[in-house]
């Protein structure tokens, strides 16, 4: 193995006695200065378990390890009488212009990590969020060469939970999966939250856990959590990495497995299975041959039976669910075929503009009544991608077609006209070739005269203010629904301001994130960096929170900082958890430690070194958002609020 002299110190850094830790290159050295040997130089491992020399102090004659008291002579390396483990010794010169020490270039050896990562990104996963640890330090290393060669890029967050959360997010948008990573123990526990926002969902996730060495696995060792009992819930496929025999056929599984089932893929690697030698050569293992086609074609009497009804229905009106996300322009040319009013659920926002001659916006509790007219004066609704959660409401009296490609969500509530298994977007272009095209403007005219009555009856709430001079939510989502750009994606949080922007901001197309079934509070600013993280620059990202939500990883605007990314967070500051107030005087209980001790969230936003700016006034509202949206990093667009309206 080669070696290389590098310079450490100068000649006068350390006083007599003393300790340190130097690097030479990519290894840590311990520098010792004493009476008897002068300057002298040691790997800084400790033999007996790994801990820093570097770290410890002289006790006369013998340097002492930090972590266990474990003695060695500071020239040689060499512990006391009757004691095995002896530190290595490094070539040490003082020169003129400083100390030098000498040591083995490493040589990189592929390993079981390497291994692993290759078939990550053969599969087109680009993107992790992460925090390096000491039971991760081997899959890191792994990432960062991936990282230095172009095929994927790493984002260290504050917060592991921010972490899946940006996963989940980004699979939501995109389709596809990308990485949450996290150490043995607590750094792993902390990614579950986001990961059943991503289960319940039905968003691919891979996610990554360091895990404490084999040997050391049962008995209870420091952060040991049985991780492959705990991720069990929540998960749709898991295994621990042993060997590199089957290590990349097991990721192609997990990574198969979080796309084809559209949820979470779980690995634990052993911290010493990270370094273990790689097969040689890397075993290939593409995508292509292991992943079949979605285009399911319904079957053909239920297909069959479907076109008879659209084609007898007189009112037929489209329910769009968060399972049609990708098929916008198809469910827009079937809907002008047949003349039907499109209504969204919630977590399917922006889908259909609400500025579409048949579009009807949200239908449910976070949505408007030009939704719920028109699906009760329907004679059929069909169903495209949507669960019939209680939250949204869908009736159960109409003659219904639900078209879905999970055969389980078919009928699961209740039984519906026809249950059509198909993937939406073919099931769309069957439709669309065999339906009868009708003209109905009288559907378009009662939608425009419904959107009006809304319209107007918003306007009321625009103005209001309450006792303190805080702002009607109707005013904020009145400007975003004016300035946000159309191809924007939104991140919404949990709490009056996510009912308060269902019912108020008018989408124009924009992608629209939420927390849907889990309903997470925190979730809009760690999504907003998974977002960017698979948009980047080319469509503006932004996201609405409450105080309480915001606060719950506030910590991550210092990463949005960090990456360049210029994410505008809009945040609705009531100084209380207003939505659980509501509730608390609802159930007729006191309201009880919902108030919230907050600093000035635009200052804190500049302090981060991000742009901060705070609308106490209505007329401040406007122009806040607008240098929000246009600040060149990220952005808090903090606005006062009534904590009493939604």
């Amino acid at each position: 193995m080669p070696t290389h002299w590098y310079k450490v110190a100068d000649t006068d850094d350390l006083p007599m006695d003393s300790v340190t830790t130097a690097v030479a290159g990519v290894k840590a050295v311990c520098l010792v200065r004493t009476e008897a040997y002068g300057l002298t130089a040691l790997d800084n491992r400790c033999p007996h378990q790994g801990g820093p020399l570097g770290e410890g102090q002289m006790d006369g004659e013998w340097l002492i390890c930090p972590w266990h008291g474990y003695e060695y002579d500071p020239k040689t390396g060499e512990p006391p009488a009757g004691y095995g483990d002896c530190a290595t010794p490094l070539p040490l010169e003082v020169r003129d212009d400083g100390v030098y020490v000498q040591v083995e270039e490493p040589v990189h050896q592929p390993t079981v990590s390497d291994q692993m990562v290759q078939v990550m990104t053969d599969w087109g996963v680009d993107t992790i969020f992460g925090m390096v640890g000491h039971s991760n330090l081997g899959l890191a290393d792994a990432f960062r060469r991936a990282e230095e060669a172009g095929r994927l890029r790493y984002f260290g967050i504050r917060h592991e939970g921010a972490a899946s959360f940006a996963a989940s997010a980004y699979g939501k948008l995109t389709g596809r999966p990308a990485a949450c990573f996290g150490i043995a123990g607590p750094g792993s526990t902390n990614l579950l939250t986001g990961l059943w926002d991503a289960k319940v969902d039905r968003a691919p996730v891979l996610a990554l856990s360091g895990q404490v060495n084999t040997q050391v696995l049962g008995p209870g060792a420091f952060q040991e959590v049985d991780l492959y009992a705990a991720f069990d819930a929540v998960r749709v496929w898991g295994q621990t990495v042993l060997t590199a025999e089957n290590a990349s056929d097991l990721m192609a599984l997990a990574l198969k497995h979080a796309q084809v089932e559209q949820g979470v893929a779980h690995l634990i690697f052993p911290d010493e299975v990270q370094v273990k030698p790689a097969l040689d050569p890397m075993p290939a293992t593409p995508e292509r041959g292991r992943v079949s086609t979605i285009g399911i074609m319904p079957p053909q009497a239920e297909l069959d039976a479907a076109i008879e009804l659209i084609n007898e229905a007189e009112r037929p009106t489209i329910i769009v669910g968060h399972g049609a996300r990708f098929h916008r322009e198809a469910i827009l040319a079937f809907a002008e075929r047949i003349d039907a009013a499109v209504i969204t659920t919630f977590k399917a926002k922006g889908l259909i503009a609400d500025d579409h001659p048949l579009g009807c916006g949200v239908l449910g509790r976070s949505g408007t009544p030009v939704g719920s007219s028109m699906m009760g004066r329907s004679d059929l609704l069909i169903v495209l991608g949507a669960s019939f959660s209680n939250h949204t409401g869908i009736s159960q009296k109409k003659k219904t077609i639900q078209v879905d490609i999970d055969r389980m969500t078919l009928g699961k509530f209740h039984p519906v006209t026809v249950p059509l298994w198909g993937e939406i977007g073919t099931t769309l272009e069957r439709f669309r070739a065999r339906v009868d095209p009708v003209e109905r403007p009288q559907v378009r005219t009662e939608i425009a005269q419904r959107w009006a009555y809304w319209r107007a009856r918003k306007e009321r709430y625009v103005g209001m203010m309450d006792e303190q001079g805080r702002m009607h939510p109707a005013l904020v989502f009145k400007h975003l629904s004016a300035l946000v750009p159309e191809d924007a994606v939104i991140c919404v949080d949990v709490g009056n301001n996510t009912y308060s922007f269902g019912r108020f901001f008018e989408s124009k197309g924009q992608s629209v994130l939420m927390s849907g079934y889990l309903g997470s509070i925190g979730f809009a600013f760690p999504a907003a960096l998974g977002a960017w993280a698979a948009v980047g620059d080319r469509r503006k990202i932004v996201s609405v929170s409450g105080d309480g939500g915001f606060g719950q990883y506030m910590g991550e605007f210092t990463t949005a900082v960090k990456y360049g990314m210029p994410i505008c967070h809009i945040l609705l500051n009531n100084d209380q958890l207003g939505k659980i107030s509501k509730e608390q005087r609802a159930s007729q209980y006191p309201v009880w430690q919902t108030s919230l001790q907050n600093p000035n969230f635009a200052e804190f936003a500049t302090l981060c070194g991000g742009f901060g700016v705070r609308a106490t006034t209505p007329a401040e509202v406007g122009p806040a958002i607008v240098a929000g949206l246009n600040a060149d990093g990220p952005a808090i667009v903090e606005i006062l609020t009534d904590p009493s309206q939604t």
